[in-house]
C-alpha cells in the first residue's frame, strides 16, 4: 500500500508540473550534453529524458561538430525520433544547425532589418550569396539602381558578366522571402535602398517636370539620375520615351544625355518618368491628315501576333490586321518588313491612337523609301 501511494505522489507531482517529466517530438531542439564519441556512434545526456544517440548517416553531416566537443560540452540537436527501438533518442546535429539558422533569419525578416553579405557567384538570373550558413539569392530585379547591369540590352552574357563583378563583394541587403521546406532564401538589396529613397522622394509629386542625365540604357527603357538629388534614379519605359513605335531606346536617348522628364507615377521608393509627356502629340491633329477611305502608302515596320504595324509618317503607325490574310504565315509571304505599300484606311480613332487599315487589293510593292 505504501508503495502504491508513493507511486500516486510521484504520479500527481508529474500531472501538476508537466515539466518534470518532458515530452520530446521530432523535430523538437533541445539542448544535450555530449557522454561518449566514437567512430561509429555518439551518445548524449537528454535533460530528464534520457540517453541520446547519434549514428549512421547524422553522424557523418555532424562530423566537424563533433571534432570540437569533449565529453560534458553542451550543443543544440534535433530529435529525429523521441525513442528508438532501442529505447534512445535519436539525434541530429546538423539538423538542429540548419533549424537555428533559419529562426536567426526569420528574427532578422521580422525586424526588417538590413544586413551585409558577402557575393560568391553570379547567373543570368542574379546573386548568389550566404546567411548564417545557408544559400542565398538576389534576383537582379531586386538590385539597386546602380548595380543592375543597364548596358545589356538584354543579352544574357552582357547580364552574367556584368553581375560576375560583385562576386567577393558585401552589400547591404533585406531578407523578403524565406521558405525552409524548399531551401528557398531570397534577399534584395532595392528594398534597402527604397527606404532612403523613399525619404527623398517626399518632395517630388505626379505632374513635376526634373531634370536629369541618362545613367543607363536597357531595353525595356532609359535610367534617369535627378540632376538636383543624384541619389534618386528614375526609369523611362520605352512606351514613354517618344510618341511613335521604337525598337530600341537607343534611337532616342543615350547614356550622358541631358534630359527633361515628367513624372509619371511615384510608388513604392520607384520613380517612374516620361519624355513623351513633354513632346506635341502628334496623333492630336491625325484626323486632319488621315481619314476613312483614303488610300496610304507605308512601309512594313514590324509584325506581331495580330498583325503588321505600318508606317504612315515617322510619327504615326497603322496597324492591318492578320485576319486580312487569313493567318500570319500568309500576312508575312505577301508582306516583307521594310517595304512600302498601299493601303486604304478602315477607321482613324486618334483617342486611341489607332488607325486600322486594309488592303486596297493584292498589294504591290513600290520603291523603299
Amino acid at each position: 500500500m505504501v508503495a502504491l501511494k508513493r507511486e500516486s505522489v510521484v504520479t500527481q507531482q508529474i500531472k501538476d508540473n508537466p515539466a518534470l517529466m518532458p515530452v520530446l517530438k521530432a523535430g523538437d531542439l533541445t539542448e544535450v550534453k555530449l557522454i561518449e564519441k566514437t567512430g561509429r556512434v555518439a551518445y548524449f545526456e537528454v535533460p530528464r529524458i534520457g540517453t541520446g544517440i547519434i549514428y549512421g548517416i547524422e553522424l557523418l553531416n555532424a562530423k566537424d561538430v563533433l571534432k570540437r566537443l569533449n565529453p560534458g560540452d553542451a550543443v543544440s540537436a534535433r530529435v529525429v525520433d523521441p525513442e528508438n527501438e532501442k529505447g534512445y533518442v535519436e539525434l541530429s546535429l546538423s539538423e538542429a544547425g540548419k533549424q537555428r539558422a533559419w529562426q536567426e533569419i526569420r528574427d532578422i525578416k521580422e525586424k526588417d532589418e538590413p544586413i551585409k553579405v558577402k557575393i560568391l557567384d553570379a547567373n543570368a538570373g542574379g546573386l548568389i550569396a550566404e546567411v548564417a550558413g545557408l544559400s542565398a539569392f538576389i534576383p537582379a530585379s531586386q538590385l539597386s539602381n546602380d548595380h543592375y547591369p543597364k548596358e545589356t540590352d538584354g543579352d544574357r552574357g552582357k547580364m552574367v558578366e556584368g553581375l560576375k563583378k560583385f562576386i567577393g563583394e558585401e552589400l547591404s541587403v533585406k531578407v523578403i522571402n524565406l521558405n525552409p521546406r524548399t531551401n528557398k532564401l531570397i534577399l534584395s538589396e532595392r528594398e534597402v535602398e527604397t527606404a532612403n529613397v523613399k525619404e527623398l522622394l517626399a518632395k517630388y509629386k505626379v505632374g513635376d517636370v526634373v531634370s536629369g542625365i541618362i545613367s543607363g540604357v536597357a531595353s525595356f527603357g532609359a535610367f534617369v539620375r535627378f540632376a538636383d538629388e543624384p541619389a534618386i534614379e528614375g526609369l523611362i519605359h520605352i512606351s514613354e520615351l517618344d510618341h511613335r513605335l521604337i525598337d530600341s531606346p537607343k534611337e532616342v536617348v543615350n547614356v550622358g544625355d541631358l534630359v527633361q522628364a515628367k513624372v509619371v507615377d511615384i510608388k513604392d521608393g520607384r520613380v517612374s518618368l516620361s519624355l513623351k509627356a513633354l513632346k506635341a502629340d502628334p496623333w492630336d491633329k491625325v484626323a486632319e491628315k488621315y481619314e476613312a477611305g483614303a488610300i496610304v502608302e507605308g512601309k512594313v515596320h514590324r509584325f506581331n501576333p495580330f498583325g503588321a504595324f505600318i508606317e504612315l509618317d515617322p510619327n504615326i503607325v497603322g496597324l492591318i490586321h492578320v485576319s486580312e490574310f487569313g493567318s500570319i504565315e500568309e500576312l508575312k509571304r505577301q508582306l516583307e518588313a521594310g517595304k512600302r505599300y498601299k493601303f486604304v484606311i478602315d477607321s482613324v480613332k486618334p483617342q486611341e491612337k489607332r488607325i486600322v487599315l486594309k488592303l486596297v487589293s493584292k498589294p504591290t510593292p513600290s520603291p523603299a523609301a
